[in-house]
């Protein structure tokens, strides 16, 4: 059995915190404020995002488990292996690839959007084509390039500086939230009166909150994080689990805060009725002065900057894991020679995601939206798995090597499993208020088709691996912990 490939544990508990935060406070936060709004009103949002953390928090309790008890790389990849064996690990492990690639590209999509507000003259340059709308600028294809390019180079350099960089941008852009929000209260004019009514008219309260609810998958990607990680935690993967706790939560205030915030600054039906381009940018510039609009731009990039590298980190260790289990090409489990990282993962995530600018900024959101299936996806192999080694009571097949009594825990985790199967019938159902749009519901087809035509190439190679062998790769086992299903 030939040796097998593993990562040099250098992340602390802070840098991987800031790493799940990070990941969860992308662009969205300081970009959608207003279109959120006007879909579900002040209140609805922030009924919505809190409802929505409770449920991933409930589902955080499957992966402190696994974490715990699998700290490697691959994360869902490697938890839909060991319950339910070797292909439903590669329909885990397909669409969480795309689901993080994708969100890579739109956060330098998202940069680039940025100085399309703060810098016009700048960005509208080099006009090349319009696809959907979306007039697309050299420009900006240029300086999305430019960002990926240099996260891919210091990925490449390393966890151990990443990881320092993830938290200060992290600290920087909480305090950027803290001093917008207070900054805009204290203004006259300004104030929690202007959040008044807090849900919009002719939708009903329930409808504007499950609306918001049905994103929560969206807004939160980012915990999962903390499992493609495991196997650099430089401390006990048993605090993985408050980690993941802390990181959700503070993405559910951060959003809220951005929320009041920008409701604060007038009252928030105006606001919505504008169709600024950017609106929570209009409203804390008119609010602030120039001043808020610094703080917000820095707090947005630090947040762009924070999901760029966390998601990086995560598509080139999912990568690498997959690699290590031979449904992909042993390229992308090369370590680099001096650093030591997944380096052919994370060249490979920056080059496709430079496509991205090139094709609008609209065709990316609809492969987003379609995205959102396969983070939910994985959440349901992970919440299953716990449930399977969660046991209720002892029994006389009981081994305590393999699975744990807890009766709490497997009730929370079958419940985690209801919550991903609610996240995607509201994607899925026509009648739901987050159905995907019909672009998206195309490219989701498309992955599925491209997924099985990969799938059936590779079948025989991948099925002639010995599952001790297997269990070895993924998992760094010969023998298997759980009940692997083949």
């Amino acid at each position: 059995m030939e040796e097998r490939q593993t990562l040099k544990k250098s992340l602390k508990p802070h840098w991987v915190w800031a790493i799940a935060l990070g990941s969860s406070i992308g662009w969205g936060a300081f970009v959608q404020p207003t279109n959120w709004m006007s879909q579900a009103g002040p209140l609805g949002v922030i009924a919505g995002f809190g409802i929505g953390a409770l449920l991933m928090m409930l589902i955080a309790v499957s992966y402190g488990f696994l974490i715990k008890s699998f700290p490697v790389s691959g994360g869902e990849f490697a938890y839909a292996f060991i319950s339910l064996g070797r292909t439903h690990a590669f329909i885990s492990g397909w669409f969480l690839t795309l689901g993080y690639i994708c969100i890579v590209a739109l956060n330098a999509s998202a940069f680039a959007l940025m100085f399309k507000y703060v810098f016009p003259a700048l960005i509208e340059n080099l006009h090349l084509y319009q696809i959907a709308g979306w007039d697309v600028y050299g420009m900006e294809i240029i300086i999305a390039s430019a960002a990926l390019g240099l996260f891919g180079f210091l990925n490449i350099r390393g966890t151990g500086l990443t990881g320092r960089m993830q938290f200060i941008f992290c600290t920087i852009m909480i305090l950027g939230v803290l001093a917008i929000t207070f900054l805009v209260g204290g203004q006259p004019g300004a104030g929690l009166s202007n959040i008044s009514p807090a849900f919009p008219t002719g939708t009903t309260a329930f409808a504007a909150i499950i609306s918001i609810v049905a994103i929560a998958p969206w807004a939160y990607v980012g915990f999962d994080n903390i499992p493609q990680a495991a196997e650099e935690f430089r401390f006990s993967s048993k605090k993985a689990f408050t980690l993941i706790i802390l990181a959700i939560l503070f993405a559910a205030v951060l959003y809220s805060l951005m929320i009041i915030a920008t409701a604060m600054t007038q009252p928030w039906q105006g606001l919505v009725a504008e169709g600024q381009q950017w609106g929570t940018g209009a409203a804390i510039q008119d609010t602030v002065g120039t001043m808020g609009l610094v703080i917000l731009v820095v707090a947005l990039t630090m947040g762009v900057f924070t999901g760029l590298n966390g998601f990086i980190i995560s598509s080139s260790r999912l990568l690498f894991a997959m690699s290590r289990a031979k449904i992909i090409p042993e390229a992308f489990s090369r370590l680099h020679p001096k650093y030591k990282t997944p380096y052919v993962g994370i060249i490979f995530t920056v080059i496709v995601s430079m496509f991205a600018p090139w094709f609008g900024r609209e065709a990316l959101i609809w492969v987003v939206d379609m995205s959102s299936i396969g983070v939910t996806i994985a959440y349901f192999y992970t919440c299953f798995t716990a449930f399977s080694l969660f046991k209720w009571s002892k029994d006389k097949d009981f081994n305590h090597k393999k699975h744990v009594v807890a009766p709490m825990k497997k009730t929370i985790a079958g419940v985690g499993m209801l919550a991903s199967l609610t996240f995607l019938s509201l994607l899925l159902i026509p009648a739901s208020p987050a159905f995907l749009g019909i672009e998206s519901r195309i490219a989701l087809i498309s992955w599925i088709i491209l997924g099985v035509i990969f799938y059936l190439a590779k079948r025989t190679e991948f099925n002639k691996i010995p599952k001790e062998e297997l269990n070895y790769l993924i998992l760094g086992n010969k023998k298997i912990e759980a009940k692997n299903r083949e």
